[in-house]
């Protein structure tokens, strides 16, 4: 098994990524992409925010579902697709910032289900504080 991450797969999750979709509603991108390494950022903006001026927790688990999924598709052996099969996170404090860093990396990959763990970080002017941890398990989807 190959630690580096295979261009056409890099290609794929990429294509993937950007297509016109929830997350690219919001200016999420990703900043690293990485074998077992993911990081995507989504700023803050109105669409994101609850009432009292928070990061909405639908949003913070929607980056964290999201960069899960995205780690999850670097350890394939082929560019394919996979499915949350559930996910737990738990918020840590309230998020505050100008944007949202999610942080996911592989536990373990098993034959049918792939485990991640999201740590997902507010950032206010560079400084950065764990707002909301997350594990998620994953299934592949579509023959490899």
């Amino acid at each position: 098994m190959s630690d580096t991450l295979d261009p056409a797969i890099r290609q794929f999750i990429t294509d993937r990524f950007y297509q016109p979709g929830f997350m690219t509603n919001f200016d999420t991108r990703i900043v690293t992409l990485e074998y077992g390494l993911c990081v995507i950022e989504m700023p803050a903006s109105p669409l994101i925010l609850q009432d009292q001026g928070f990061f909405h927790g639908g949003a913070i688990g929607a980056l964290g579902d999201t960069a899960g999924g995205t780690v999850a598709r670097t350890v394939l052996s082929y560019p394919g697709d996979v499915l949350a099969l559930e996910y737990k996170v738990n918020f840590l404090r309230p998020g505050v910032g100008d944007k949202l860093v999610a942080r996911a990396s592989v536990l373990r990959k098993g034959r049918s289900a792939i485990i991640t763990r999201v740590d997902i970080d507010c950032v206010t002017g560079g400084e950065a504080k764990l707002c909301a941890a997350m594990q998620q398990t994953v299934v592949p989807v579509g023959a490899g």
